[in-house]
């Protein structure tokens, strides 16, 4: 196992999430949801369609440009990607709905993160990814009513926000928890590019698995 990687040197673009400030290391890709992961720790899983930002919304998050591939082709994580920092593992699940894949591949997919979602038990939280611009999906839609089943603690993060006005960013947060049936208070307007919301989700996710800890 390679050792931690120190966290990287402030910068002066935009204040930076308190994860950024934690060595993290990449701990390998896996087909099994139900994959054990040694030590024991809090874990945070993050979803979301293929196309939502989610590779570049977690470099930012940990304040690594790289950590998580950005590539120009959705579709590209197709394993569970896992990273440990000192008290938790993110774990960057496959995106959904990606159009292109195969039917098999995308079921491929589908089993693997509802795997994760429904029969993981170590799952401390899920980190839910959504394009602010856009109405739900009926993958959207259906991801919703399996983490209401499921129970375990959500943050919605809304992303590419930085995209629309404030008033524009409050009303379709409305529709959207209005839309998912879930509470307005779990959702997170984000932008990867210009910081909105980073540190905010970075304490959100902290806070989360020092509750787990405890």
């Amino acid at each position: 196992m390679t050792a931690m990687t120190d966290p990287p040197a402030p910068t002066a673009m935009h204040q930076s999430s308190p994860l950024a400030q934690l060595p993290i290391e990449f701990i390998g890709s896996f087909p099994d949801p139900l994959v054990r992961l040694e030590p024991p720790l809090p874990e945070i899983a993050f979803l979301g369609r293929s196309n939502v930002g989610k590779s570049s919304l977690l470099n930012a998050l940990v304040g690594r440009r790289n950590l998580a591939r950005v590539s120009g082709s959705p579709g590209k994580t197709t394993l569970l990607n896992v990273f440990r920092m000192p008290s938790l593992y993110l774990i960057d699940l496959p995106g959904y709905g990606y159009a292109r894949a195969s039917h098999s591949d995308r079921a491929g997919f589908a089993k693997l993160i509802k795997g994760v979602l429904t029969r993981r038990t170590s799952l401390t939280g899920v980190v839910w990814l959504l394009d602010i611009r856009h109405s739900p999906s009926k993958e959207d839609v259906e991801y919703s009513h399996l983490l209401a089943e499921r129970g375990i603690p959500l943050l919605v993060a809304l992303t590419k926000a930085d995209k629309l006005g404030r008033a524009a960013r409050g009303e379709r947060l409305r529709e959207l928890a209005k839309a998912l049936e879930v509470p307005e208070e779990q959702f997170e307007p984000t932008s990867s590019s210009t910081g909105l919301g980073i540190v905010e989700l970075g304490e959100s996710v902290l806070a989360a698995t020092a509750t787990e800890a405890r």
